[in-house]
């Protein structure tokens, strides 16, 4: 993190790599211009999005996994982690078969004659959620899992028997003690999301930017190691001030259930 703060204070040279001197101008560049502002209110947005999702299709699963007995238990958390063991890229040419022109999704749907011109789904905000959804997910699953486990449930059934609806044992119950594993495992994927290279590349196009592949490009095409240094200090600061922000309300949020 200090070898990319001193590099972003350095001073591009065209044709070279950059000046060392001290110079706040890479950071000045980005506050005026708008393009690299909305790219990283892109990357904050589509982070929020796919954080939240991931959470809201995990949890289900991840107290399924905690509650039940069943000796296919250990097959069922292979399942989850399979996905883990394939590649970022790999995964994202899958849903790149399923998104295409003439891809699984547009063929099945002109088969059932629901559509006549195929959807434009690849190169779409939506696909980058869902490819980066299908890889974060796997992981909010097994940190939820962990904390689960951990609960003694027959809280839960004294509970019920008192009379208290399924819905308010689980916001005034489960939720409350699940806490520690919606925060660890919020902030793990939201950082995941933060920093999401291959996925956005592959299923956004070079329309769609998030702020690493704006880095890439700074480092690696431009060659303007500087700004692309200070563009990846902006991303580390603005993923940790978020991270921590919604730490402490998710922390203040399980006192005040507590």
């Amino acid at each position: 993190m200090l070898v990319v703060l001193r590099y972003s204070v350095n001073r591009y040279v065209p044709g070279g790599l950059m000046l060392q001197v001290f110079t706040l101008e890479n950071y000045a560049h980005f506050f005026r211009d708008h393009y690299f502002q909305k790219v990283l209110l892109t990357t904050v947005w589509v982070s929020v999005v796919c954080t939240f999702v991931s959470l809201v299709l995990a949890f289900p699963l991840a107290y399924f996994l905690a509650r039940t007995r069943s000796a296919a238990k250990s097959m069922l958390v292979m399942l989850v982690v399979f996905p883990l063991l394939v590649g970022n890229v790999v995964r994202a040419a899958g849903w790149m078969a399923l998104f295409g022109t003439k891809g699984v999704v547009n063929s099945v749907l002109e088969a059932l004659h629901i559509i006549t011109v195929p959807l434009n789904i690849m190169y779409t905000t939506g696909a980058v959620i869902v490819g980066i959804i299908s890889i974060v997910t796997p992981f909010m699953v097994l940190t939820l899992q962990s904390v689960l486990e951990g609960i003694n449930f027959s809280v839960e059934e004294a509970a019920l028997n008192l009379g208290a609806a399924p819905l308010r044992v689980f916001t005034k119950v489960t939720l409350p003690l699940a806490m520690p594993g919606v925060i660890a495992g919020t902030s793990l994927v939201f950082i995941l999301c933060m920093n999401a290279y291959a996925t956005p590349v592959l299923l956004g196009g070079p329309s769609f930017q998030m702020m690493a592949q704006t880095i890439y490009d700074q480092i690696s095409n431009t060659q303007n190691w500087p700004f692309g240094a200070a563009l990846a200090f902006v991303l580390m600061f603005v993923t940790v001030a978020l991270t921590v922000i919604a730490q402490v309300f998710l922390h203040r949020s399980y006192k005040s259930a507590g």
